[in-house]
C-alpha cells in the first residue's frame, strides 16, 4: 500500500535544568529547539493531498507555543519528569497525536533538535 509521509518544521526557545544530572546541564541553560513533525497517510483527499501542510504547521506551532520562552521544569509533565530531549519529543508527539483531526492521517514521528548536531526521534512504531 502506498504511504505518504509529510514533514513540517517549527521551533521554540526555552530553558531547563536536568535534575540529578552529573554535569553542567544540571544548571539552568537554554536551547533554540527545532521540531520536525512527520505525519503519515495511505490515501489522498479529492484535491490530491494527504492533509494540508497548513493544518499540520498550525498545530505544531500551537503546541510549540506552550513551550516557547518558558522554563520547562515549571510545566506539566516536566515538574515530575526531567525535561530531557527524549521526554520533550515524546510529549510533543502525544500532543500532536491527540489533536490531529485529519481522516486517515496519523503522527508517525517527532524529531527534536536540541542543537544543530544533536537530536532525538520519537515514534510509536511497533
Amino acid at each position: 500500500m502506498p504511504t505518504y509521509t509529510l514533514k513540517v518544521l517549527t521551533d521554540f526557545a526555552s530553558a531547563h535544568t536536568l535534575r540529578d544530572y552529573p554535569g553542567d546541564c544540571a544548571r539552568l541553560h537554554g536551547h533554540n529547539w527545532k521540531v520536525e513533525v512527520e505525519v503519515r497517510a495511505t490515501r489522498l483527499d479529492r484535491l490530491g493531498m494527504a492533509v494540508d501542510f497548513k493544518t499540520v504547521k498550525a498545530l505544531a506551532r500551537e503546541i510549540a507555543g506552550h513551550l516557547d520562552h518558558r522554563y520547562l521544569n515549571d510545566l506539566e509533565p516536566f515538574r515530575d519528569i526531567n525535561p530531557t530531549a527524549e521526554h520533550i519529543a515524546a510529549w510533543f508527539f502525544q500532543e500532536m497525536a491527540g489533536r490531529l483531526d485529519a481522516p486517515g492521517v496519523q503522527v508517525s514521528a517527532v524529531t527534536l533538535w536540541e542543537t544543530e548536531r544533536a537530536c532525538v526521534r520519537y515514534s510509536e512504531d511497533s
